[in-house]
């Protein structure tokens, strides 16, 4: 069965990566586009876990580590850009955005979005126009 934090999971992840494309298309130095990518796809999906799940842990590679997460029922585990070397360098289309969730002990929601290869790999099958032209694909049922 295909949950909300399916969904979720996916559509911030895709949305990160939205973001992460527009930034890349905008051009700049390498390490200050690094810089930029790392920081405001953290932020985003930061403001939107607190916003949408606001009693869930965040554990994210580019945060400050909380310590509530480790008596926390559900931890979002993301890494809001990895691959920060390759997406900074032109052409390059080995980077990520890995959104997850963690609950109770298991692994029950999660998405990898690949925005320079336009596709979305999740828990979730979703065909939401608010995904644009990603192509969205579940590859696991957890």
């Amino acid at each position: 069965m295909i949950s909300d934090d399916d969904r979720l999971a996916a559509d911030l992840a895709a949305e990160a990566g939205r973001r992460l494309l527009a930034l890349r298309a905008a051009g700049g130095a390498a390490d200050e586009l690094r810089r930029a990518g790392d920081r405001s796809s953290h932020e985003f999906l930061a403001a939107e876990l607190a916003r949408q799940r606001p009693g869930d842990a965040v554990l994210s590679e580019e945060g400050a580590d909380d310590l509530a997460r480790l008596s926390a029922d559900r931890v979002w585990i993301v890494d809001p850009l990895d691959g920060t070397r390759e997406f900074g360098e032109p052409g390059r289309t080995d980077w990520a955005v890995h959104v997850a969730l963690w609950e109770r002990g298991e692994l029950t929601a999660g998405a990898v979005a690949l925005p320079a290869q336009a596709a979305v790999l999740s828990t979730a099958e979703l065909t939401l126009s608010s995904l644009d032209d990603l192509d969205v694909q579940v590859i696991a049922e957890l």
